[in-house]
């Protein structure tokens, strides 16, 4: 094996201890089970080991993309019907998914904006993306 392959080699390893049950559990979600999902996640993985530079930048965001390509989720929900699931919710979720996501801010940055902890951040993003993945859905 070139010096090369060793190092793509280590990298997926390395990306696999830090990021493997995160994304295989994001797999099986997707894709109903987790013996697909197992399949997706590994194929999503073998994706990085052969060009290892689409994991340049935030290595889990492009994982995770690939594994949502994979497992073929293309629908995404309606703007609209997400806009108004957005209005919707409680304010201190709203804000929270706001900080988050549309202004970029990490879980320390929305927690110093928005006056709480980070724990209280966290639960709140946790159930609001679960009320809004519930509105989106029917």
């Amino acid at each position: 094996m070139s010096r090369r392959g060793r190092a793509d080699e280590v990298l997926v390893r390395r990306i696999y201890e830090e990021h493997g049950a995160a994304l295989l559990a994001y797999a099986s979600r997707l894709a109903g089970d987790r013996v697909r999902g197992e399949a997706v996640a590994r194929q999503a993985l073998l994706a990085a080991w052969r060009d290892p530079t689409v994991l340049d930048g935030p290595a889990r965001a492009r994982l995770f993309a690939i594994v949502r390509d994979l497992a073929g989720v293309l629908g995404e929900p309606d703007a609209m019907a997400l806009l108004g699931a957005m209005e919707a919710l409680e304010p201190e979720h709203r804000d929270v998914l706001r900080a988050l996501y549309f202004q970029g801010c990490d879980v320390a940055e929305a927690s110093e904006s928005l006056g709480v902890p980070a724990g209280q951040v966290k639960a709140r993003s946790y159930h609001a993306l679960r009320r809004l993945r519930e509105a989106v859905a029917g």
